[in-house]
Protein backbone atom coordinates (compact mmCIF):
# COMPACT_ATOMS: atom_id res chain seq x y z
CA UNK A 1 0.00 0.00 0.00
CA UNK A 2 1.37 3.37 -0.65
CA UNK A 3 2.62 5.87 1.95
CA UNK A 4 0.00 8.96 2.49
CA UNK A 5 2.43 12.14 3.10
CA UNK A 6 0.77 13.92 6.09
CA UNK A 7 0.66 17.58 5.27
CA UNK A 8 2.73 19.59 7.80
CA UNK A 9 1.89 23.08 6.80
CA UNK A 10 -1.23 25.07 5.59
CA UNK A 11 0.62 25.62 2.31
CA UNK A 12 0.95 21.48 1.69
CA UNK A 13 -2.36 21.15 3.39
CA UNK A 14 -4.00 23.83 0.79
CA UNK A 15 -2.31 22.10 -2.09
CA UNK A 16 -3.46 18.49 -0.97
CA UNK A 17 -7.14 19.38 -0.72
CA UNK A 18 -6.82 20.93 -3.96
CA UNK A 19 -5.39 17.80 -5.26
CA UNK A 20 -8.43 15.66 -3.85
CA UNK A 21 -11.06 18.15 -4.87
CA UNK A 22 -9.97 17.51 -8.46
CA UNK A 23 -9.60 13.93 -8.32
CA UNK A 24 -13.34 13.62 -6.69
CA UNK A 25 -14.95 16.21 -9.00
CA UNK A 26 -12.99 14.02 -12.19
CA UNK A 27 -14.30 10.31 -10.18
CA UNK A 28 -18.14 12.20 -9.99
CA UNK A 29 -17.75 13.53 -13.54
CA UNK A 30 -17.20 9.40 -14.56
CA UNK A 31 -19.48 7.50 -12.40
CA UNK A 32 -22.21 10.16 -14.05
CA UNK A 33 -20.91 8.99 -17.16
CA UNK A 34 -21.32 5.55 -16.39
CA UNK A 35 -24.52 5.73 -15.20
CA UNK A 36 -26.48 7.31 -17.62
CA UNK A 37 -28.47 5.26 -19.99
CA UNK A 38 -27.19 4.05 -23.14
CA UNK A 39 -29.93 4.11 -25.27
CA UNK A 40 -30.00 4.60 -28.90
CA UNK A 41 -30.26 7.76 -30.25
CA UNK A 42 -33.69 9.22 -30.20
CA UNK A 43 -35.75 9.63 -33.07
CA UNK A 44 -35.58 13.20 -35.09
CA UNK A 45 -39.12 12.60 -36.32
CA UNK A 46 -41.59 9.80 -35.73
CA UNK A 47 -42.38 7.17 -38.16
CA UNK A 48 -45.43 7.62 -40.70
CA UNK A 49 -47.72 5.30 -42.59
CA UNK A 50 -45.81 6.18 -46.12
CA UNK A 51 -42.10 5.74 -44.33
CA UNK A 52 -43.37 2.39 -42.97
CA UNK A 53 -44.57 1.62 -46.91
CA UNK A 54 -41.41 2.92 -48.13
CA UNK A 55 -39.27 0.85 -46.20
CA UNK A 56 -41.10 -2.46 -46.33
CA UNK A 57 -42.40 -2.27 -49.42
CA UNK A 58 -41.06 0.90 -51.31
CA UNK A 59 -37.94 2.62 -52.74
CA UNK A 60 -36.46 1.77 -49.56
CA UNK A 61 -37.22 -2.27 -49.06
CA UNK A 62 -33.82 -4.12 -50.35
CA UNK A 63 -31.58 -1.14 -47.74
CA UNK A 64 -30.15 -2.69 -44.59
CA UNK A 65 -32.27 -1.29 -41.57
CA UNK A 66 -29.53 1.16 -40.76
CA UNK A 67 -29.02 2.97 -43.86
CA UNK A 68 -33.01 2.84 -43.98
CA UNK A 69 -32.54 4.68 -40.79
CA UNK A 70 -30.58 7.24 -41.40
CA UNK A 71 -32.44 8.55 -44.77
CA UNK A 72 -35.54 8.74 -43.10
CA UNK A 73 -34.08 10.17 -40.02
CA UNK A 74 -35.58 7.35 -37.58
CA UNK A 75 -34.17 5.13 -35.74
CA UNK A 76 -32.84 1.35 -36.43
CA UNK A 77 -35.65 0.07 -33.77
CA UNK A 78 -38.46 1.66 -35.78
CA UNK A 79 -37.49 0.54 -38.95
CA UNK A 80 -36.66 -3.16 -37.71
CA UNK A 81 -40.03 -2.97 -35.86
CA UNK A 82 -41.62 -1.88 -38.93
CA UNK A 83 -40.33 -4.55 -41.54
CA UNK A 84 -40.73 -7.24 -39.18
CA UNK A 85 -44.27 -6.26 -38.44
CA UNK A 86 -44.72 -5.42 -34.99
CA UNK A 87 -45.65 -1.97 -35.52
CA UNK A 88 -47.70 -0.55 -38.45
CA UNK A 89 -50.14 -3.46 -38.86
CA UNK A 90 -52.67 -1.79 -41.01
CA UNK A 91 -49.84 -1.25 -43.87
CA UNK A 92 -49.11 -5.14 -43.48
CA UNK A 93 -52.81 -5.82 -43.71
CA UNK A 94 -53.10 -3.32 -46.95
CA UNK A 95 -49.73 -4.53 -48.39
CA UNK A 96 -50.96 -8.29 -48.21
CA UNK A 97 -54.60 -7.59 -49.00
CA UNK A 98 -52.77 -6.46 -52.43
CA UNK A 99 -51.33 -9.33 -52.86
CA UNK A 100 -47.96 -7.64 -51.75
CA UNK A 101 -45.19 -9.83 -49.99
CA UNK A 102 -43.14 -8.82 -47.30
CA UNK A 103 -39.74 -10.25 -48.08
CA UNK A 104 -38.64 -9.52 -44.09
CA UNK A 105 -41.03 -11.73 -43.05
CA UNK A 106 -41.16 -15.80 -43.41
Amino acid sequence: MEEVKVPTNLKELIEAFSAQSATIVALEARVKALEAPKSSKASEKEMTDVDATRVTYGDLKDMKHKDAAAELGLTYGQIYSCRLGFTFKAVHKAAKDAGTKNAWTK
